[in-house]
């Protein structure tokens, strides 16, 4: 998993955290952190998906080019 998704990760960990305890605390701030954590999730998939991507690429490269 590459670092930035991992950060991302963590990101979206302590805002629902935050979120959590801002609507235990019954402030109505929590809705910025479910916002945020929804973001890092999004941002933590693409990062992961895109890392596959570039490994499937890396891969294919070493088996040679395709003939048909």
């Amino acid at each position: 998993m590459p670092r930035i998704a991992l950060y991302t990760l963590v990101v979206c960990v302590l805002s629902l955290a935050a979120a959590v305890v801002s609507f235990v605390q019954g402030t109505w701030l929590g809705i910025v952190w479910v916002l945020l954590a929804g973001l890092s999730s999004n941002m933590t998939w693409y990062y992961v998906r895109r890392a596959r991507a570039a490994e499937r690429d890396r891969a294919a490269l070493q088996d040679g080019p395709v003939t048909g």
